[in-house]
């Protein structure tokens, strides 16, 4: 009977030291590009505000909003992506603040890409009236803008589906995501009308601003070179939107896939998932514009080299 239940014990170990690591495994493969991405982005960050031509020029103000929300929201990820790996459970008001805080920076992206075309619009279409229209003040003031439509959306969240009666127990049932929170179908279906709004209007902005350059690069008194550079921006533009988009997917997946595969499985799979839909689409936006743009390039590098002179 002693010896039965030494082999249960030693299976029961076994089972364990597997099972911790296959979580090691799949902590690192996703704590490691993520890191990586996050000393580029802050790099880049600090690339923005290291010289007064980034400080005192709108498209880069705009990016520097752009990259300060994606690496927010990256961080935010990564935490919560451990937690679920090793199935912490947190307090119902922690849960609630850090779902916010993701939805609050998920927000900012689209509708940043939704100003940064206008931006280029006007640069092509109106370059006598640029200075007077696009300055400092007017960039801060719809950067404002910005976070504030983010932070109603995140308030109408609070007030309208949080599930206050559940603060009563403090501790999630669950890992904190989404789904703990229990938020129901008509946040469900708020998320996604507001969503498709967010989106269609960037899409909008960026599909007519696209066809504004392109017309005004036809006229003879054009800047060509300038419409060229603007056109590709643009195309770059569309391409960001259609990566912030991608993280859009990873929630619902994760969804249909737990209820149709083993938790082993899904593990491996939402891991997968997480690289391809959270961590790249945060970082290869901004990385690529950050290496095409001739102006930023020299000095991004220069910083990401520890300071050392690219010629050496």
């Amino acid at each position: 009977m002693s010896n039965v239940s030494q082999s249960y014990t030693n299976m029961s170990i076994e089972v364990q030291y597997q099972e911790l690591l296959r979580v090691i495994i799949i902590s690192t493969l996703s704590t490691v590009p993520s890191f990586i991405f996050l000393f580029i982005n802050g790099t880049m960050l600090f690339t923005l505000r290291s010289k007064p031509v980034f400080r005192d020029t709108p498209r880069y103000i705009l990016l520097y909003n752009l990259l300060f929300a994606d690496t927010v929201q990256l961080a935010q990820s990564q935490v919560l992506f451990l937690l679920s790996i090793f199935r912490v459970k947190l307090p119902y008001p922690v849960c609630g603040f850090l779902s916010l805080l993701a939805n609050l920076t998920t927000g900012i992206s689209p509708l940043t890409l939704s100003v940064m075309p206008l931006e280029r619009y006007v640069a092509v279409c109106y370059p006598l009236r640029y200075p007077t229209i696009i300055t400092i003040r007017n960039t801060g003031a719809a950067i404002i803008v910005i976070w504030i439509i983010s932070s109603l959306n995140n308030l109408t969240r609070l007030i309208f589906f949080f599930p206050f009666e559940m603060l009563k127990n403090l501790q999630t049932k669950d890992v904190c995501s989404t789904i703990a929170l229990l938020l129901g179908t008509r946040s469900d279906q708020y998320d996604t009308a507001f969503t498709c709004l967010v989106f269609v209007s960037a899409g909008v902005a960026v599909i007519f601003s696209y066809i504004a350059v392109i017309l005004a690069a036809r006229s003879a008194s054009a800047n060509k070179a300038l419409a060229r550079k603007a056109r590709n921006t643009l195309l770059l533009n569309m391409m960001q939107l259609c990566l912030s988009l991608c993280s859009t997917v990873y929630l619902p997946l994760l969804i249909a896939l737990s209820r149709t595969v083993t938790r082993t499985v899904f593990l491996w799979v939402q891991n997968f998932f997480y690289v391809c839909f959270i961590i790249l689409p945060r970082c290869l936006s901004s990385l690529i514009y950050g290496l095409r743009d001739q102006t930023i390039r020299p000095v991004l590098m220069y910083h990401l080299c520890c300071y050392q002179k690219l010629s050496q």
